[in-house]
């Protein structure tokens, strides 16, 4: 694809669980290297919104075209998106009986074919990266629940993502490990890396996003950079979000 031409395109997307209409007509384009935070009350489809950006969730109408493929029930198709769309989600999905090195070589070794040896080198890498490569031969459970979810986003970045997809990534952790994981994702932004973030952290969308995506009841109601968005959101709906979430 022409560097031009967005990494991310959504046209005319809907989704439904069973009679529930989830995303309503969404259309959004993500350019290479932006940093997206998508915002809402609970229940506006943001979580289902990127879902389907990797297949977690299948679109019912609509197009999703992600660096160039489009998304359809073609196997392959979805384990290429798979392969370059990273994603973190609330709870950190680490297997409790490998070490944090075993949680990271998994994909590496087993999904890109690397040997072993490449495969660890690649994962400590990432470790040291998000700031926690002493903790490798830890197990889960012995490290805290920010720890937990720096290794997640490691174990995601070792599968080399040209998208990263955080689906709230804060949320499940006690109020003192939310700075050290936003530091990390600050890191990430701060390189280059394309990013779409559902997060209540409106500090962190001050700070690093080029852009607030506001959703409500299934749709985009409002698209702007943080500034505009933070000082004259234009819709009644984002205002009253902004008010209760800001205080």
């Amino acid at each position: 694809m022409p560097e031009s031409d967005p990494i991310i395109r959504l046209a005319g997307v809907n989704k439904w669980f069973g009679h529930f209409h989830v995303l309503k007509d969404i259309d959004l384009e993500v350019a290479r290297g932006e940093r997206i935070v998508i915002a809402g009350p609970s229940g506006s489809g943001k979580s289902t919104l990127i879902r389907c950006i990797n297949r977690l969730e299948e679109h019912q109408e609509g197009t999703i075209v992600v660096d160039g493929v489009t998304l359809t029930d073609d196997v392959k198709a979805i384990e290429k998106i798979r392969r370059e769309v990273g994603m973190v989600f609330q709870q950190f999905n680490l297997f409790p009986h490998l070490t944090v090195l075993e949680n990271l070589l998994l994909a590496p070794h087993w999904v890109l074919g690397l040997p072993r040896a490449e495969a660890e080198e690649r994962a400590l890498q990432q470790l040291t990266r998000v700031h926690i490569a002493e903790q490798a031969h830890k197990y889960p459970g012995q490290i805290s629940g920010g720890q937990q979810q720096r290794v997640a986003i490691a174990r995601a970045m070792c599968m080399r993502p040209r998208v990263m997809l955080f689906d709230e990534p804060t949320s499940a952790l006690d109020p003192e490990m939310v700075k050290e994981v936003l530091d990390v994702m600050i890191e990430l932004a701060g390189g280059g890396m394309t990013m779409l973030v559902v997060t209540h952290e409106m500090g962190f969308a001050k700070s690093v996003a080029d852009r607030v995506v506001f959703m409500d009841q299934g749709q985009i109601v409002e698209q702007a950079p943080p500034e505009e968005f933070f000082a004259h959101a234009r819709h009644e709906r984002s205002r009253a979000f902004l008010s209760k979430i800001l205080g």
